[in-house]
C-alpha cells in the first residue's frame, strides 16, 4: 500500500474555521486528519505542500518513521504550523492503519483502557445571568465538571477594550456567586486565555474564597515557563496549562517541574497522535493527568477519544458544543461522527477513527479566513484576546 494523494479542505463552520486532510492510497483506503491551528489553515496547507512530495509513494503503515522524517527532515524543525501539518498527516495515516487492519485506533495505541471518555461542559458568558442560567441549565442536565470562559467585555459598547484590573473584579464576583448557587460538588474551571500577568493572576485567585474554582486554566502567556513557576509558587489553585503547545518538548519543563497540574495537550497541533502518547507518557511518569484540547471539529474529538481511550492518566476531554456555544460538528460536514451520550463518549470499535467527512459538501463552498477578535486597554495598548 503506498500514499497517492492529499487533499486538503479548509471550510468555515459555524463561526470559527476548520482544516480537514484526506490522504489516498492505491488500496483504496483514505484517511481523514485535521490541524488544530485555527485562524492559519492557510499557512498549515502550505506546509502540507512541501510535505506531499516527501509522502508520494511512501507506505502509510509507517508512521513513526514518517513522522520523525517530516519533523526533522528540514534544518527549521518544529514550529506550531509545521506542527499542525505534521499532526492532521498523522491522524489520517492512523485513520488509515486501523482501516486497514480492521480495528479501532485505540488498538494501535495499546487498547482501550476505559469504556468511555468523560467530558467537561464549556461555558461562554458575558454577564451574569447568563453565567448562572447557563451552568445551571448544565447542571441539571448532568455535567459536573464546568469550564468558564468568560468575555465580560463584549457586553460594552467597545467590545475590543479589556482590563484586567476591571476583569478580576467582576469575574472573582460573579464565579463567587455561582459556586454559592451550584454548591461543593461541582467542579469549576475558568479559563483566562493567557489575558493576565502573575499580578494579577494573584490578585484574581485572592478575591475569592478558598474552594471557588478548582483549577485556573492560562491565566498568562506560556512562552516563559519560569513566570509559570514563579506563579505555581504563588498560588493554591492547580494550573491547566498547554493546549499551545507543538512538542513534547515544548510540554516537558512544565511536567518536570510540576508546573502544570493538567496537561491541555491538543492532538491536532502538537504532532498527531504519535506525539501525544509521548506527551501523555511523560505526564503519567509526573502524576498529571491529561486535560485535553478539543475545540475543532469531529475528527479532532475522535483522535482525542482514541487517545483517552489507551492512555490511563485522563481526566476530562474538552466539550464546546455546550451552553451558548456554535456547533463545531456541523453533520452536513460530518454525516458519521462519534455521538455525545449525556456527558461522554462511549468508545466504539469500528475501524479507523469513526468519523466521515463529506468532502463533495466541502468542494460547494468557498473558504473565508477568518481572524481572531484583537483587543486594547484602555490606553491603546494591544492585550491577548
Amino acid at each position: 500500500m503506498k500514499i497517492t494523494n492529499i487533499k486538503t479542505y479548509p471550510i468555515n463552520v459555524g463561526t470559527g474555521t476548520q482544516l480537514v486532510i484526506k490522504i489516498e492510497t492505491d488500496a483504496t483506503i483514505y484517511g481523514w486528519g485535521a490541524s488544530g491551528l485555527s485562524g492559519r489553515e492557510l499557512a498549515v496547507i502550505g506546509a502540507i505542500e512541501h510535505f506531499k512530495p516527501l509522502l508520494i509513494g511512501k507506505d502509510p503503515n509507517q508512521i513513526g518513521a514518517i513522522w520523525q522524517d517530516l519533523y526533522r527532515g528540514q534544518y527549521f524543525e518544529g514550529g506550531r504550523v509545521l506542527t499542525a501539518a505534521i499532526s492532521a498527516i498523522d491522524i489520517a495515516l492512523y485513520d488509515i492503519k486501523g482501516k486497514y487492519l480492521g480495528i479501532p485506533v485505540y488498538e494501535l495505541l495499546g487498547g482501550k483502557q476505559r469504556d468511555f471518555v468523560e467530558c467537561f461542559a464549556s461555558v461562554r458568558f458575558s454577564t451574569l445571568d447568563e453565567l448562572l442560567r447557563l451552568s445551571k441549565g448544565l447542571v441539571n442536565e448532568g455535567w459536573n465538571m464546568l469550564r468558564l470562559a468568560p468575555a465580560e467585555f463584549e457586553e460594552q459598547t467597545d467590545k475590543t477594550i479589556f482590563e484586567p484590573r476591571e476583569s478580576i473584579a467582576t469575574i472573582a464576583d460573579w464565579v463567587t456567586k455561582l459556586r454559592q448557587e451550584i454548591g461543593p460538588k461541582i467542579t469549576i474551571g475558568i479559563d483566562y486565555h493567557t489575558r493576565l500577568t502573575l499580578p494579577e493572576t494573584y490578585s484574581f485567585i485572592n478575591r475569592m474564597p478558598t474552594g471557588t474554582i478548582d483549577f485556573i486554566e492560562e491565566p498568562i502567556r506560556d512562552e516563559n515557563p519560569e513566570a509559570y513557576e514563579a506563579l505555581r509558587k504563588l498560588i493554591n489553585v492547580p494550573f491547566a496549562i498547554g493546549e499551545e503547545f507543538s512538542s513534547k518538548w515544548q510540554f516537558l519543563p512544565f511536567l518536570e517541574r510540576n508546573i502544570a497540574q493538567y496537561a491541555r495537550v491538543d492532538v491536532c497541533n502538537v504532532g498527531g497522535l504519535t506525539e501525544a502518547m509521548k506527551v501523555a507518557s511523560l505526564a503519567e511518569a509526573h502524576y498529571i493527568d491529561l486535560m485535553p484540547h478539543n475545540p475543532l471539529g469531529p475528527i479532532c474529538t475522535a483522535a482525542t477519544i482514541h487517545l483517552a481511550a489507551a492512555c490511563p492518566n485522563f481526566s476530562w476531554l474538552e466539550e464546546v458544543n455546550t451552553g451558548a456555544h456554535v456547533l463545531t460538528n456541523d453533520p452536513k460536514f460530518y454525516p458519521v461522527q462519534p455521538k455525545l451520550e449525556g456527558t461522554r463518549y462511549k468508545i466504539l470499535d469500528s475501524p479507523g477513527l469513526g468519523v466521515e467527512f463529506n468532502e463533495e459538501y466541502a468542494k460547494s463552498l468557498s473558504f473565508r479566513p477568518t481572524e481572531i477578535p484583537r483587543l486594547r486597554r484602555k490606553d491603546g495598548s494591544f492585550t491577548n484576546w
